[in-house]
């Protein structure tokens, strides 16, 4: 089969497009046979060996490996005591070490969700990891209640764009950050308010003007190092940092002190630690598909990529050019 694998660690160049074994499901384990790929920024970190070390319970593999945690497809072949999906059933998943930059991929099975019938498996390849990270942030991590005012980092990428949404229909405030007027337009298509170019001015100023002093309930953070500090200025009292990414970089250590001057609370939340079990996954991923299927979440795929290009995928993550979700196609 064709995979695509990081020779070494670097650039997009690193990454090869080779002939590998098919692999086997064991007990407990599914063949998947890819339709959809997705691609993510923690992508962009492993290939170039910058990905924080155990960070949702995975480090870096030497290399050569396999790129990938996110797709969807057609059950192939099942291995022995698999109860959750047969032979033909289309799934789509989310798995840390899942290896999907392949034409075929081995995946436990309880990590596999149903993708209903009228559902495309793009889309669904789309929405597994971003759209659960949205649920999870707006529903759990901090709840997010009408009259909020929210702030929302990279309001036109791939969670961002979800979060936007679900932040406008939940009666908040929104304000995003983008990198471009194209951006801008995109989020406020999405339901933003108020949408500030952070190449153009102060996030944090910005927010002081339109929240009149008072600072936001919540921001919502994926990039990580380059705004955690203006983030938490942004803040007002018993104000929530949500973190979920650190695409410029991990935030290596921080001085509780800076929470006392507003009772601020911080959180960084994974998805592995949302869906530890079947039922928790399986909850999120419905919620998450009816609102796609309602037309109540819109859910933008920016490009489609053959396999063999995956490092224009990359490229595409890398010049923050996107607004929405990048696939692979096998």
């Amino acid at each position: 089969m064709k995979a695509v694998q990081v020779s070494r660690f670097g650039g997009p160049e690193v990454l090869e497009y080779v002939d590998l074994p098919e692999p086997n499901p064991v007990s407990g384990q599914v063949l998947v046979e890819m339709k959809a790929i997705g691609v993510n920024f923690r992508d962009v970190t492993m290939r170039a060996n910058k990905f924080p070390p155990n960070l949702m319970g995975r480090s870096v593999p030497d290399t050569p490996f396999v790129l990938g945690s996110e797709g969807a497809g057609i059950v192939a072949k099942i291995g022995c005591g698999v109860t959750e999906v047969s032979v033909g059933d289309r799934v789509a998943f989310y798995h840390p070490e899942g290896a999907s930059y392949a034409e075929k991929v081995v995946v436990p099975s309880w990590r596999l969700v149903p993708v209903p019938i009228d559902m495309d498996l793009e889309v669904s390849a789309a929405a597994v990891l971003q759209g659960l990270t949205a649920h999870l942030l707006t529903h759990l991590s901090y709840p997010i209640q009408p009259d909020d005012y929210v702030l929302v980092h990279a309001a036109a990428g791939g969670v961002g764009s979800l979060l936007t949404q679900i932040a406008k229909w939940s009666g908040a405030h929104v304000i995003g950050t983008v990198s471009t007027a194209t951006k801008a337009r995109f989020a406020q298509d999405l339901g933003a308010d108020d949408v500030i170019i952070y190449t153009e001015h102060d996030f944090a100023e910005e927010v002081a003007r339109i929240t009149h002093g008072s600072g936001v309930n919540v921001v919502y953070d994926g990039i990580g190092l380059a705004t955690f500090e203006k983030s938490l200025a942004s803040l007002g009292r018993r104000g929530y940092l949500v973190m979920y990414g650190s695409a410029s970089g991990p935030v290596s250590e921080v001085n509780t002190s800076i929470f006392v001057r507003k009772s601020i609370y911080l959180t960084r939340a994974s998805l592995l630690d949302y869906t530890e079990t079947r039922s928790e996954l399986l909850a999120r991923s419905e919620d998450v598909f009816e609102w796609i299927k309602s037309g109540r979440l819109r859910l933008s795929i920016y490009d489609r990529i053959p396999l063999r290009d995956a490092a224009l995928a990359h490229r595409e993550l890398e010049n923050r050019i996107t607004t929405g979700k990048v696939l692979l196609i096998p």
